[in-house]
Order: C-alpha cells, then sequence, then structure tokens
C-alpha cells in the first residue's frame, strides 16, 4: 500500500535480541558482497563480510534472518492493511463503514470493545454513535460522564491536550508517542492515549465509575478528519486492561484512518444528497391520504438510493369522487424527482377539470410532457371512482332499488336500515361503483377479493411522450364490496429480481395468499404483499428501483 513509510519500528518476530541494529530501512538491507551464497570481491576478507548496516560481528546467516524478518514484518503490515482497506471499500451506508471502522481499528490496536461518534465539524448532520461490543444503555452509561473527562468529546470539542505531542511533563490521560507525521512544528496532536484508567490521577471520578462499572480500564481515541470537509467525528477503542496501543500500531490505525475518513466523507457527501432528495421527493408527494366515504386506502412506497420518478396520488374529486394515480418518469436524481412533481401537479389539474374521462386527462398529460420535456418519458395510470350511491352525481338507481327497503319486524334492525336509506348508503352492496381508468404502458391494477384474484385487462399502450400522438381506451371495472384494488409501479416487480412474467406470477400468488383474517384491512394487506414480495424490505439499500404499491380497500 502507497504510504506506508520504511522507517518503522521492528516488528515483533524472530529476530534475536541481538540483531536489533538492523537498519529500519528495508532499502538498506541489501546483501554486501561477503553475505552468504555471493564470493568476496578480489582483494577483500571473507571473515568481515556483513550486511549493511549491521553489525559486523554477527554471522552472515543472522544478518540475512534478520533482513528478512523485517521485510516479513512489512509484507504482513501491508496485506493486513490492504485487506482491512478492501473490506471498508465494500461498505456503501454510514452506518456499514462506521461499523467496519470500529472492528478494524480494534484488530490493529488490539482493543475488543469501541464506539464512534459522526459529527461532522459544518454542522449539517448527521450525527450518530456507533458502538462496538457495547450497547445502547452502555453508550448511555459513557455518555453521561461530562463531555470535558471523555477523551472523543475532547477532540470533538477541540480542546486543548497539554503533553499530547510528547512534552516533558504529559497531562494524565493525554500522553502519547510522539508520531513523525504529527509533531513537527505547528502540528496538532489529538489522539488521546488513557492507559490506566483506575490508577491514574486527575481523571474525573464519573469517568472511573463508569469505566468500572462497562469493565474497562484504558481507552485509545483519535479524531477523523478528511479534507475538504474537515473533521467528521472521533474514535475510541476499550481496553479492558490496562494497556495502550504501540508505536507501531498508531502508525498502522493512522495509515487506515486517514483512509476511512476520506471514505466516510465521501459516503457523508453520498448521504446528504440523497437525503434532500428524498426530502424533496417526500414533499412532492401526498402528505396523507384523504378520507372518502366507502373507501379506505393505504400507501407504501420506497424510494432508491440515487432517487427517482415514480409517484402515486389520491385526489378527492368532487361530489365524493375519488382520482387514484400511479406513474413513473424515466431518469433517477433530482431532476427525475422535479420532473415527477411537475407531472404529479399537472395531472391532479386536468383531473379536477376532467377527472371522470382518464382517456382525456392522460392525452392532455402527454401533449403537456411532449410540448415542455421531449427528452423525458413516463408511464402512468389513472382511476376515477365516481360517487357512492345516492350522492348528487351518482349515476340513477335501478328500477325496483329506489325507494325504502321491506320494513322488518325488528324495531332495531329497521331503525338502522332506516339510516342507511337516509344516507345513501343502502345498497352499496348491491350496486358497486363503477371504477374508469386508463393506463400509459403502466402495470395492470390487481383486484383482491373473497371469490377472485385477477389482473385487470388494460388495452395495450404506449408510455407518454414516445409516440406522436398518445391515445388508449378506458376500461370500466365495478369492484364489489369488501374487495382491493391494488394499483403499483414497476419497482415492485423489478426488485425481485426475476423476470417479469415470474414477477407477475408472483405478486399474484402474494395477493391470493393475503389471509382471510386481514383482507378487510388494506394496511395489513400492503404490508403482507410487501413482505411477500420483497423478504429485504423497501428499504433495501442494494436495490436502485422506486416502489410505490397503493390499495383501494371497497367497503361493503
Amino acid at each position: 500500500m502507497a504510504g506506508i513509510e520504511p522507517a518503522l519500528p521492528a516488528p515483533a518476530h524472530t529476530v534475536a535480541p541481538h540483531a536489533a541494529n538492523v537498519p529500519a530501512d528495508p532499502a538498506s538491507g541489501a546483501l554486501s558482497e561477503g553475505s552468504p551464497g555471493t564470493p568476496p570481491a578480489p582483494g577483500s576478507d571473507a571473515s568481515s563480510a556483513t550486511v549493511t548496516g549491521t553489525d559486523p560481528d554477527l554471522p552472515g546467516v543472522a544478518q540475512l534472518a534478520a533482513v528478512q524478518d523485517r521485510l516479513a514484518g512489512w509484507i504482513s503490515d501491508l496485506s493486513t492493511l490492504h485487506d482491512l482497506t478492501e473490506r471498508l471499500a465494500h461498505t456503501r451506508t454510514l452506518n456499514e463503514a462506521l461499523r467496519e471502522l470500529l472492528r478494524a481499528g480494534a484488530a490493529l490496536v488490539g482493543a475488543r470493545r469501541g464506539l464512534v461518534v459522526l459529527a461532522p465539524a459544518d454542522g449539517l448532520g448527521p450525527e450518530t454513535t456507533v458502538g462496538l461490543g457495547l450497547g445502547h444503555a452502555e453508550i448511555g452509561h459513557i455518555e453521561t460522564v461530562p463531555r470535558r473527562a471523555l477523551s472523543y468529546a475532547r477532540i470533538l470539542d477541540g480542546l486543548p491536550e497539554p503533553g499530547a505531542c510528547g512534552d516533558d511533563a504529559p497531562a494524565p490521560g493525554a500522553g502519547r508517542a510522539p508520531d513523525p507525521r504529527t509533531s513537527a512544528a505547528g502540528a496538532a496532536c489529538t489522539e488521546i492515549s488513557e492507559p490506566d484508567i483506575p490508577g491514574e490521577k486527575g481523571l474525573d471520578p464519573r469517568l472511573r465509575e463508569v469505566a468500572a462499572r462497562l469493565g474497562y480500564a484504558a481507552s485509545y481515541a483519535v479524531p477523523l478528519t478528511a479534507e475538504p470537509m474537515g473533521r467528521t467525528g472521533a474514535a475510541v477503542w476499550l481496553y479492558d486492561e490496562p494497556a495502550e496501543p504501540t508505536e507501531r500500531q498508531r502508525h498502522l490505525v493512522g495509515l487506515y484512518r486517514a483512509h476511512a475518513a476520506e471514505h466516510l466523507a465521501r459516503l457523508l457527501e453520498l448521504h446528504r444528497s440523497r437525503q434532500d432528495t428524498e426530502t424533496l421527493r417526500e414533499e412532492l408527494l401526498p402528505h396523507r391520504l384523504p378520507r372518502i366515504p366507502g373507501v379506505r386506502l393505504a400507501v407504501r412506497h420506497s424510494t432508491g438510493p440515487r432517487g427517482g420518478g415514480d409517484w402515486y396520488d389520491a385526489l378527492p374529486l368532487p361530489d365524493g369522487a375519488l382520482g387514484l394515480a400511479v406513474g413513473s418518469v424515466t431518469g433517477s436524481g433530482p431532476s427525475a424527482v422535479a420532473a415527477m412533481g411537475r407531472l404529479r401537479a399537472s395531472l391532479r389539474a386536468y383531473a379536477v377539470m376532467e377527472g371522470e374521462d382518464p382517456v382525456a386527462v392522460l392525452s392532455d398529460l402527454e401533449l403537456l410532457l411532449r410540448l415542455t420535456e421531449p427528452a423525458r418519458s413516463a408511464t402512468a395510470l389513472f382511476a376515477y371512482t365516481e360517487p357512492p350511491p345516492g350522492g348528487p352525481s351518482a349515476p340513477p338507481v335501478p328500477d325496483g332499488l329506489t325507494g325504502p327497503p321491506p320494513y322488518p319486524e325488528d324495531l332495531e334492525e329497521m331503525e338502522e336500515m332506516e339510516e342507511d336509506f337516509a344516507d345513501g348508503s343502502w345498497g352499496s352492496a348491491r350496486l358497486p361503483r363503477k371504477l374508469v381508468l386508463a393506463g400509459a404502458g403502466h402495470c395492470p391494477p390487481l383486484v383482491l377479493g373473497e371469490t377472485r384474484t385477477e389482473f385487470v385487462e388494460t388495452s395495450l399502450s404506449a408510455p407518454l411522450g414516445m409516440l406522436a400522438c398518445w391515445e388508449a381506451p378506458s376500461v370500466e371495472i365495478e369492484p364489489a364490496g369488501g374487495e382491493t384494488v391494488l394499483l403499483y409501479s414497476d419497482g415492485l416487480l423489478e426488485r425481485t429480481g426475476e423476470s417479469m412474467d415470474r414477477a407477475f406470477t408472483r405478486l399474484h400468488a402474494a395477493a391470493a395468499g393475503v389471509p382471510g383474517a386481514i383482507r378487510h384491512d388494506p394496511e395489513a394487506v400492503v404490508d403482507h404483499i410487501v413482505r411477500t414480495m420483497l423478504p429485504q424490505g423497501l428499504d433495501d439499500p442494494s436495490s436502485e428501483e422506486d416502489v410505490v404499491l397503493l390499495a383501494v380497500y371497497f367497503e361493503e
């Protein structure tokens, strides 16, 4: 690994004590003319053959063994750092990277437990604490210690550490061996070692109490800094017995954390970007679902790591009608999210004006997309649910059902039926609410009921923006009372990792497998389908796809 200085303390391998004068630089350990296996030069004394820089009194075999041992130590360090940094590079989230940093650092400094605090100096967050071998309760105990007594907190607060750079009289709990990388003039040494918390004088009594309760006797804290962000946090490792890392361990963990801090800074910027995109997307989607008489709604949605353009909407329309929409804009990132917001806002406007004709709504939307964003396409499905029977704009009630129901002999039942007839709900189970829908290259809805689980046969149509003039016929369905209509995005299918045909079959099986006891609860229905389709959950960081699942339950 580039950056490993050759001038490191000798590793404790197999070198004999009398070989301590072997030079630190492996380049200076080249064999001389008199080394074993090399014939002496003309006129030279073979008995004085030495390895450059070693004790001339040592035998040549001992000199060679010393150099080989030194090289073996460097190769071992190189291999260790390579493996640890490679593991770190494979982490994709801040939480994964923080846990890997703690694990690798503990291996390098010989500790068993530790914690890392993420607290960017710019104050923009996020701030979090992750422990290794420490639960939430134990971390909470540590946080009860005054900040001035916590080594990692002093690093985060930028408090000076007398003697931290190897002064003659190091301060208690703050001393450490000088590091050639940080003890230069003007350089700040902020690594803090507390090698003997129970026996060291001058420490805060609360720190001693917490250390005794949690069973650690020493600590070693280091900052996490990376340009241009600056300080991103601090890490501290805890020892079960009084101890402190050797100079070689300090050097190795310093090299590792320099790489780790840069990796964390990149993940931090990526996390902030994703959070901004997610916040923007959440603001562009409905804050809550409307409450419509006779209909209950539930939705689950998730955004991919890069931010996508999948969206949904549930729009109350005049006279108790309801507009439902799902769609997906091509692309990802902030531009796709912004395009999704514009498309959704436009569809809401068209739905208010001509929602009873879904084909007209999508035709106007296609024209707008083609004129304003000719390089972008989108899929969409819009459904118009007619007002409930008895409403001002509801369809006429067929003959034979225009009057009140026959009165039963039971007085309480008669009063309930009169109330139902008065508010227009009588006969709603016998008169299903008609749902008119049109789709533009979108997945067909799925109807789930006690006697059927089937996809709606929609006409084949192109996505919006793909043709010079979009047109497709509408489809009418009449969900019975107690049935649920599922609208979803293709991300629900693509996240399964299977072909589309198999994914559709899997969705049908997931819906058909919804237990009868929960089929009247749309929240439970969508949760069951998500668990069945996506065992990893909606927030799977390994998937790039957005997911939308909207359930519309028609009450009996």
